[in-house]
């Protein structure tokens, strides 16, 4: 994992990030408390809110809190 990290940053010409296990963790929260395919979309939004200037820690965390006390709309 380590390797395609450093890969897909050199790739795209960035910084490999600090927080992969908070990014994870939300990953997973994501997929278990919402749904499987709300994985990747939350870590999507997570690195575009840190892109616009949000702190990544903070904003995982927010991300991490709505998603395991999330109840689906009936």
């Amino acid at each position: 994992m380590d390797d395609w990290i450093a890969a897909a940053c050199l790739d795209l010409g960035i910084s490999p990030p600090l927080s992969i296990p908070e990014i994870l963790d939300l990953a997973r929260d994501a997929a278990h408390n919402v749904e499987r395919p709300a994985a990747p979309i939350t870590t999507f939004l997570l690195g575009y809110a840190v892109g616009q200037g949000a702190d990544i820690t903070e904003a995982a965390a927010r991300l991490s809190r709505l998603a395991t006390g999330w109840a689906a709309p009936e």
